[in-house]
């Protein structure tokens, strides 16, 4: 089966795999080749992808997988492999977002507040898959 991810940036995955593990909300779904068709919503979370020599962890923030045809899409708000996101950044992040979210002071519209929530999710999310990641490394 192919596996496409897309972000408003960049196309992030673009390969053949042998399997998928989503988190949707209703929990973690799991899809091989020969999948029937499928729209989902996904959730905040850890992609897996498998493919027959790799396994690829990926933090996910949303977004919508289709399965059609034995082809997969994933279009994705925000998909970064765990192995490329940078933690100390992601710290910052979260820093940055929860200073400004105690900081009754700013005059902050609700669009305002929501992204920076979303931000500070974010944030998280890669802290959270990156040393995950990182932990289950061999030595």
């Amino acid at each position: 089966m192919h596996l496409q991810i897309i972000t408003p940036e960049k196309t992030v995955f673009n390969e053949e795999i042998i399997e998928i593990l989503a988190p949707t909300d209703k929990g973690q779904i799991g899809i091989l080749p020969h999948h029937i068709n499928l729209i989902s919503k996904l959730t905040h979370g850890e992609l897996i992808i498998k493919s027959k020599n790799k396994e690829y962890v990926i933090a996910l923030a949303g977004g919508f997988l289709e399965i059609k045809k034995g082809e997969a899409t994933i279009i994705a708000d925000y998909a970064e492999h765990a192995d490329q996101i940078d933690i100390e950044r992601a710290k910052e992040a979260q820093i940055r977002a929860e200073n400004l979210l105690k900081n009754k002071d700013l005059d902050m519209t609700n669009e305002e507040q929501i992204r920076i929530e979303a931000e500070l999710r974010k944030s998280l999310l890669q802290q959270h898959i990156a040393q995950t990641k990182r932990r289950q490394r061999p030595h």
